[in-house]
């Protein structure tokens, strides 16, 4: 029977860590979040964050627009937003309703208050091995390896997504901790045969119950990013029941990468604090 990784737990401790921090701040540290519609998903994402943003005594602000809102005007609240002082961190909570351009309301956040670190500047640094801010849910998956002594040098990873916010940053944070990398994603052919493999298989893709058991090899540890909902309930990529019986360790969905992304956030909105008020 395979180790089930606790997010909750590492979580906490690094609130608690923040928490502690944000003790010695002068100035209470802030992040703005916009939300353009009405998702109901994104609903729940904001209000959690909210929530723990307020344990850990980080000021939260939600501007909320309708998805009939002009483009130019949340442009324009995003640039206030740049210009003030009190505000350390932006986001932009994903996805945005269709008929908006993603890519140009991500590069109006100022690079430095990037919390989400998707804008391209903040995007070309990472890959090019330079300091900056780090997608948090690429962070959250290091983090809880680094938390269950789990050594990712040397050891066959494949990665079973390639999106700006999971599977791109993620393979580039494993390679440089000496991992050998292999993405999947909707055109490979095969999947099994590269999932087989893996010493360290991660999945983030959104399709319910994607990884069944006989695509796991004895003994890998197994990360799973998905979140969905069916049958009004949460379950995540990979078939937790049966693959469970052949990991050595398993996140669990919910209760894993999830709580260990906020977590990353409140890291990344303290990064960009310390990091104004050290100049």
């Amino acid at each position: 029977m395979s180790v089930i990784i606790d997010g909750k737990e590492v979580s906490a401790k690094v609130q608690e860590n923040v928490k502690a921090e944000i003790k010695n701040c002068m100035i209470r540290p802030s992040v703005a979040v916009i939300q353009v519609g009405d998702n109901p998903a994104s609903n729940s994402y904001i209000s959690n964050k909210e929530k723990v943003c307020g344990a850990v005594g980080i000021y939260f602000r939600l501007y909320k627009f309708d998805d009939g809102t002009p483009e130019l005007t949340i442009i324009n609240k995003i640039k206030e937003l740049n210009n003030d002082e009190y505000v350390n961190g932006i986001m932009v909570q994903l996805p945005l309703p269709p008929q908006y351009n993603e890519k140009r309301l991500l590069n109006t956040i100022s690079n430095a208050k990037d919390v989400d670190g998707l804008t391209d500047i903040n995007t070309g640094r990472f890959i090019n091995g330079k300091k900056t801010l780090i997608p948090c849910t690429a962070l959250a998956v290091m983090r809880v390896l680094e938390e269950y002594g789990i050594d990712v040098a040397g050891k066959d990873v494949v990665i079973v997504g390639r999106s700006r916010l999971v599977g791109r940053p993620l393979a580039t944070l494993m390679l440089n901790n000496n991992a050998t990398v292999t993405t999947c994603h909707s055109a490979t052919t095969n999947l099994k045969e590269h999932t087989k493999r893996a010493d360290i298989l991660v999945v983030a893709t959104g399709v319910p119950k994607l990884i069944t058991e006989d695509m796991v090899k004895d003994g890998a540890v197994v990360i799973d990013v998905g979140i969905n909902r069916v049958d009004g309930k949460l379950c995540g990529d990979v078939d937790f029941a049966k693959v469970e019986k052949k990991a050595s360790y398993i996140t669990p969905v919910p209760g894993g990468i999830g709580p260990m992304t906020v977590a990353m956030l409140l890291e990344n909105i303290l990064l960009c604090y310390n990091a104004k008020n050290s100049k």
